[in-house]
């Protein structure tokens, strides 16, 4: 049977509506992932199918700033992801809880990976891509802990991916640790970050994530799409604006977000 937790959770996404975190007093990030796991069954029963996943908090420097001093998962859906056909995408902010922005680099799957060694992982790797992610929190003022952010999907609302390049055009793990990017809100220059801010690098965030899910026993199937988590700070949405990334080090387009 659904939790009522579960169920409130669920319908908080919907509406890009706020919850009380004290009625919701996790601790326990397995507590948490149960929880997630609730909501997801719910998902699916309503008709939306699992592309892949995120890994949150990644980005170690922003530890301090929420609270969270571990990583998070959570699935993104069918419903969540938007493959772009060029580089200009647009959000809606009312449609997200506290929306903010998260530059990433998007790994896709082609093949389940067998061990959490980063060269046989990034050797399951089909393509890759930049991408914004679009999180969002049911908790007020993005005050939360690691168990509730688990609990809130990952704090997951999108995921919108630019052009896909075959894993071919990188070299290896280290190029993608070595990538920097720069983040733009109305040409003006907001925050910079590189490849390596994510647990050291999107192939070993990855890496990470293919552990857990090993370690749990959770099915991680072949073309998967992974976001290995935001390389600066998570940037507050308001409609009106325009963001964009510059990309070096890797052959991936920048990409460009307008806010309503």
């Amino acid at each position: 049977m659904t939790s009522a937790a579960a169920r409130s959770l669920l319908a908080a996404w919907d509406n890009g509506s706020a919850l009380d975190p004290a009625a919701f007093p996790l601790t326990d990030p397995d507590a948490g992932l149960a929880l997630q796991t609730e909501i997801n069954a719910l998902r699916r029963a309503r008709g939306e199918r699992e592309l892949g996943m995120k890994i949150g908090f990644t980005n170690r420097s922003i530890w301090p700033l929420y609270g969270v001093h571990h990583p998070i998962w959570a699935p993104v859906w069918d419903s969540t992801v938007v493959q772009l056909v060029n580089p200009l995408t647009r959000v809606t902010c009312a449609r997200h809880s506290l929306p903010r922005l998260e530059p990433e680099i998007v790994l896709e799957l082609a093949q389940t990976p067998q061990r959490a060694e980063p060269g046989h992982v990034f050797d399951c790797i089909g393509w890759i891509a930049h991408g914004f992610e679009i999180v969002s929190s049911p908790w007020p003022d993005w005050r939360f802990n690691g168990a509730q952010a688990m609990a809130a999907q990952g704090l997951h609302g999108a995921l919108h991916i630019g052009p896909r390049l075959p894993r071919s055009v990188v070299s290896g793990p280290a190029q993608l640790s070595e990538l920097r990017l720069q983040l733009f809100c109305d040409d003006q220059p907001i925050a910079q970050g590189s490849g390596s801010a994510v647990l050291d690098g999107p192939v070993q965030a990855l890496t990470y994530l293919v552990a857990e899910l090993l370690r749990r026993q959770i099915p991680l199937p072949a073309h998967s799409i992974i976001t290995t988590g935001t390389l600066t700070d998570a940037q507050v949405l308001r409609p009106g604006q325009r963001w964009q990334t510059r990309i070096d080090g890797v052959d991936l387009p920048g990409l460009v977000l307008q806010t309503d």
